[in-house]
């Protein structure tokens, strides 16, 4: 079967199984009951074998198996996974809230900006109704009153006068689109400061809501609601964690009481991610307040009950101001929504809620000793494991590992070793304890005997919370192992051709090329090895010193282009001047005569050429 294909028979399960719950009187999401599926699939108790073909038999029992679960309204299980459902369909980032808010405000602006942009006003009544438009458009951009309050309207006009005269529409008709969409936004900016310097100053701004005040007082009720809500959430975590140790003859079932455990800490660990988010939202509003203060201050110095003041020197305070004010308005915004998911998660507590009657919880844990997260975390504070004792294992202590509280811990900081070996019990772990280190993931103990068992056989207990989690499917989110179950994502990123149970792929086709040269060639042209051609070099350089370089100019070029003049090199040449040549002249050499007697008697110098004729 395709891939396409599976995916229509699955769609077509989902579909008959919502229809079969609306018929009786249930109406489930696509979301829940695709998850549902995948949860029936995955359990092996249902004996599902995604390796072949569905038949019929398989998908009638998957139906029949699916609307019984989501028809069981006493099920702890089923509240809590809707719980999971609803919270990652509508809880978001305060980035993403932001970006979304954003986007809707343009979507809901964009009629009234279009009929400004687009206008072609020439009478005077349709140039006073593009002006009333305008109005209208920063009214309802900036958010300070209703655009159906006179009051409110004449301010805003008022203020638009003073800064764009209707004299000037003109000039905003001919520009482009794009240039009149940035000047409406700055206007808008420019406009939304004037108003909320005038309420300051106590000259209008009666349709402006009092924001810092109103979260000054929001802001404290909600955090005590929502902390309020957090310890009665952990208060019975904690007794159904106690009840579980000490389980006796109990009327009620034992799983039952782990999935009310496993209800309330999926609530808890919601209502502190809310929380977290409350607190950053106090944090940024204290510095929204102070800045907007200061702002005001600089403000008021600067116009000082000035008649005329320049605005170049008040409109970038003028624009701070409104940015400043729409800031307060996003964190209200998203105060209101964190308070609404707080109020829409209490309805999945009501299967839990009624799992013991009243009073009957109180009864069962008369003499049982109720212990609190933190003094589970006390009792274990003295036992540390030792490293040596097993040196196979890498162990993280808080002594020795910079920034060990942001370390992330697998099963959201739970220990899986008691999971276990108690049969499901979720009971906190103790970082300092010790964290181990396991192909790269980190794993947190509530003893040190638990530390030491799990560490000697991770692979095994890893695999076991892993199947404990099919037969148990809220795991999945609250222990977050969605990286175990590659075909389970989280709902938030379900696309709409995601919603089939798809077997991990563990082989795929690969290929690996390796570079022959890895690192980059560096070649120089001009090296030379030789001495005698660098000494040549050399001698031709030093030849181009003795050079010069001129240039000039005419009066037809001055100041139009640079003219220059580069002499090159001396042209090789040579000339040969040397003729040979021979001559062959007296030479006389002078004699003393007589030495030897002879004919003479005395002796006389005589002088003797002995040079011989050239013809010889």
């Amino acid at each position: 079967m395709s891939r396409a294909q599976a995916e229509s028979v699955i769609k077509n399960i989902i579909r008959e199984i919502a229809q079969q719950c609306a018929g009786k009187g249930h109406a489930v999401s696509e979301t829940l009951v695709a998850f549902m599926v995948k949860a029936v699939v995955l359990d092996p108790r249902n004996l599902f074998n995604v390796d072949r073909t569905l038949t019929k038999q398989d998908v009638q029992k998957l139906i029949e198996l699916c609307v019984d679960r989501l028809l069981d309204q006493t099920s702890p299980t089923l509240d809590t996974i809707k719980m999971q459902v609803y919270f990652d369909m509508n809880y978001t980032s305060r980035r993403e809230f932001l970006e979304e808010h954003q986007k809707v405000l343009q979507a809901r602006l964009l009629p009234i900006c279009r009929e400004i942009t687009d206008s072609r006003a020439k009478t005077r009544e349709d140039l006073e109704s593009l002006y009333r438009k305008i109005v209208s458009y920063v009214i309802l951009r900036s958010g300070l009153g209703s655009a159906t309050d006179i009051t409110t309207v004449r301010e805003a006009t008022a203020a638009l006068q003073s800064v764009f005269p209707q004299t000037e529409l003109a000039t905003f008709m001919s520009l482009l689109k794009r240039d009149k969409e940035q000047q409406l936004s700055e206007l808008t900016l420019i406009i939304t400061g004037i108003q909320l310097f005038n309420k300051d100053s106590g000259k209008g701004g009666e349709g402006i809501e009092a924001l810092p005040a109103i979260l000054n007082e929001t802001l404290p009720a909600t955090s005590r609601e929502i902390e309020g809500e957090l310890e009665g959430t952990q208060r019975l975590a904690w007794q159904y964690t106690a009840l579980l140790e000490s389980l006796s003859d109990c009327a009620v079932r034992p799983d039952l009481l782990k999935q009310a455990l496993y209800n309330v800490r999926q609530h808890e660990a919601f209502l502190k991610l809310i929380l977290a988010d409350v607190i950053l939202c106090a944090k940024q509003v204290e510095i929204l307040q102070t800045e907007l203060t200061a702002r005001m201050r600089v403000l008021k110095a600067t116009v000082h009950s000035k008649t005329a003041v320049p605005t170049s020197q008040v409109f970038p305070h003028f624009t701070m101001l409104a940015k400043l004010w729409a800031g307060l308005q996003d964190e209200l915004l998203l105060l209101s929504m964190l308070s609404n998911m707080v109020t829409s998660l209490r309805p999945f507590l009501s299967a839990q809620s009624n799992l013991l009657q009243a009073g009957q919880l109180e009864q069962l844990l008369e003499e049982v000793t109720i212990k609190t997260d933190l003094e589970r975390v006390a009792e274990s504070a003295e036992e540390q494991v030792d490293p040596a004792e097993m040196k196979s294992c890498e162990w993280f202590l808080p002594e020795t590992t910079a920034n060990f509280d942001m370390l992330p811990l697998q099963y959201r900081g739970a220990c899986g070793h008691t999971l276990i070996k108690e049969n499901g019990l979720l009971l906190p772990g103790n970082p300092n304890i010790g964290v181990l280190k396991h192909k790269e993931k980190y794993y947190s103990f509530s003893s040190r005997q638990a530390a030491y068992e799990f560490a000697s056989q991770a692979d095994e207990y890893i695999e076991l919370v892993a199947e404990r989690a099919k037969k148990s499917p809220e795991l999945i989110q609250l222990l977050e192992l969605h990286q175990q179950f590659a075909s389970v994502t989280p709902y938030s990123q379900m696309q709409s051709g995601e919603r089939l149970l798809v077997k991990p792929i563990t082989k795929s086709d690969s290929s690996t090329q390796t570079d022959t040269h890895i690192l980059e060639s560096n070649i120089v042209k001009s090296y030379e090895w030789n001495e005698w051609e660098l000494r040549r070099k050399a001698i031709k350089l030093a030849n181009l010193r003795s050079k010069v370089t001129r240039s000039m100019q005419t009066n037809l070029s001055h100041m139009r282009r640079h003219n220059s003049t580069q002499t090159f090199l001396p042209r090789d040449a040579a000339c040969q001047t040397k003729r040979d040549g021979q001559s062959n002249v007296p030479k006389p050499q002078v004699y003393l005569a007589g030495l030897r007697g002879g004919g003479t008697t005395t002796t006389h110098m005589i002088k003797v050429d002995l040079t011989r004729p050239v013809d010889e």
